[in-house]
């Protein structure tokens, strides 16, 4: 890719457009031994990346990124977002949000070599899952003094 802002508009395009059959152009856009962290998760590699994703089809309903915002300098950018989801196996028909953000860096070839998804689990996560959602606000209200 000629300029950072082409890689980042590909990769916009790619996590705006994600789907399964989608997956196979992951090689495409990020490099072969790729860093990715997330909250959960912390591998190194394209295909570890990919299975990741994979998984995600496996467990949630209607996974989708909306890029609401991003920040371009140098080799780098901090892509702002929104994910929708809803899960399999917890409340089935309730639609699920979690706003986070990604710091990237792209390497000489314009790929993603290093992908940091930052975001609240406790919030954004936790304290949607029956049960274990009234234990989290419990815990966050004694925190709050």
């Amino acid at each position: 890719m000629s300029s950072d802002f082409e890689a980042v508009e590909a990769l916009v395009e790619f996590f705006e457009q994600l789907d399964p059959a989608a997956l196979s152009r992951l090689s495409q856009l990020y490099a072969s031994q790729a860093y990715f962290k997330d909250p959960f998760n912390e591998v190194r590699g394209s295909v570890a990346i990919r299975q990741l994703f994979e998984h995600m089809y496996e467990v949630l309903e209607r996974p989708h990124f909306l890029i609401t915002d991003r920040v371009v300098q140098e080799g780098q950018c901090v892509l702002m977002w929104e994910f929708r989801f809803r899960f399999k196996r917890f409340e089935r028909h309730r639609d699920q949000v979690i706003r986070g953000s990604s710091h990237i860096r792209f390497d000489a070839q314009g790929r993603v070599s290093y992908h940091r998804d930052y975001w609240d689990a406790a919030e954004e996560l936790y304290e949607k899952i029956p049960g274990l959602g009234v234990l989290m606000r419990w815990l966050r209200r004694q925190a709050q003094g």
